[in-house]
């Protein structure tokens, strides 16, 4: 596991009426601070990669659909440097993924239709604090292939 990654499992409240699914609390130990909510779709075999940001931490969870996270981590510093990390969410693996800043990140649609993804991020949107490369680039070792599950 790459070294900051918080992976938490979260609770989903079922009655009648459908189902209330938590996701992150100002309560929480996990909680650092609000920038901004979104939601992002994925269609299916889709990859959204790579991006990392500066100071940004992302808190990941899928609230339809299926997807599979891959982070790469390549901080100076850090004691898991070099190595990828893969990890399927979806409402029925409803966990909250914590991805520190400096982590490169992707996701790709894994299910059979779309998928949504909520980020709970910590700052506010800003250009100037992302980096992006192509999903494909060679800096990253992973292929985003199809693999057994």
């Amino acid at each position: 596991m790459i070294e900051g990654v918080i992976i938490k499992e979260l609770k989903q409240y079922f009655d009648d009426r459908g189902k209330v699914m938590h996701m992150l609390s100002i309560k929480d130990k996990e909680f650092i601070n609000f920038g901004e909510i979104y939601f992002s779709t994925v269609k299916p075999n889709v990859i959204k990669a790579w991006h990392r940001h500066k100071v940004m931490v992302l808190n990941y969870v899928v609230v339809y659909g299926e997807i599979k996270i891959v982070l790469f981590d390549d901080r100076v510093d850090s004691k898991t440097k070099g190595e990828t990390q893969e990890i399927i969410i979806s409402p029925e693996n409803y966990n909250l993924v914590q991805v520190p800043a400096g982590i490169w990140n992707g996701f790709k649609g894994i299910s059979h239709h779309y998928s949504i993804v909520a980020n709970c991020a910590t700052l506010a949107h800003s250009d100037s604090e992302i980096d992006r490369i192509p999903f494909n680039d060679k800096y990253i070792p992973y292929s985003w292939e199809t693999k057994n599950r």
